[in-house]
């Protein structure tokens, strides 16, 4: 028992991104940024050609943005860039808080030792990534951060709903990691949420993901104000 107490953790390497993820995500990127303007057309053959893919990866990122709000699709005029409703988004950050609290809860009452050893592995390969800084490598592995805290909460149907909606509000989870010290931030806010769950502490890391959320959302709602020339962040719903 004792000699497989002290086996290192298993580690998962971070998920790749598919062409069609890997293109929402750039195109995201330009979106919240403002480098795409709203009411700017986004043909699949331009695209295609630019990005070096074919048609149909474009379509499906197309198709995920469009789910996010940031993308819309008009008659005879094809997809274009949308403005996104705050109001919208701020109804989905607030959904997305509490599954996740939910899930950091679960785990706190029931995640296996092993995954909990995986949890805090990453965490600490983060910790370089945030020295570097490596936004791209973050950006991937807080993807795996969140997904093993669905995966911690041993309900499928929970971590059905929130891989769901993270995956609609994953374009403005990822900008926000761009601004400034965010990521610095968002690996101390990890921080604490692993310590809560490695605790026990149900409440207490349900509380401190839905802060982590709040915050999130609010870093996104700042880059949102200046690419759309508003000096008011865009207010959350709590």
């Amino acid at each position: 028992m004792a000699a497989s107490a002290q086996q290192p953790a298993r580690r998962r390497a971070p998920p790749v991104p598919t062409r069609a993820e890997a293109l929402a995500q750039r195109l995201a990127d330009e979106i919240v940024s403002g480098r795409l303007t709203p009411g700017t057309p986004l043909e699949e053959v331009p695209l295609a050609a630019a990005h070096g893919v074919s048609r149909t990866p474009v379509r499906e990122a197309l198709r995920r943005l469009e789910s996010s709000g940031l993308v819309e699709t008009r008659p005879r005029r094809g997809a274009v860039v949308a403005r996104p409703q705050p109001q919208r988004l701020r109804e989905m950050f607030a959904v997305m808080a509490e599954l996740e609290a939910l899930a950091a809860a679960a785990c706190a009452r029931a995640m296996k030792p092993g995954d909990r050893r995986e949890l805090e592995a990453l965490h600490r390969r983060m910790a370089a990534m945030v020295r570097e800084p490596d936004i791209a490598g973050y950006r991937a592995a807080n993807v795996a951060f969140h997904q093993a805290l669905y995966a911690g909460a041993r309900n499928g149907y929970l971590a059905e709903l929130a891989a769901d909606t993270r995956r609609r509000l994953a374009p403005f989870r990822a900008a926000q990691l761009e601004a400034p010290d965010r990521l610095r931030r968002s690996h101390e806010e990890h921080g604490g949420i692993l310590t809560a769950i490695q605790r026990g502490e149900a409440e207490e890391a349900a509380r401190l993901v839905r802060e982590h959320l709040a915050l999130t959302e609010a870093a996104w709602g700042r880059m949102m104000s200046l690419a759309l020339g508003s000096d008011e962040p865009v207010p959350p719903i709590r």
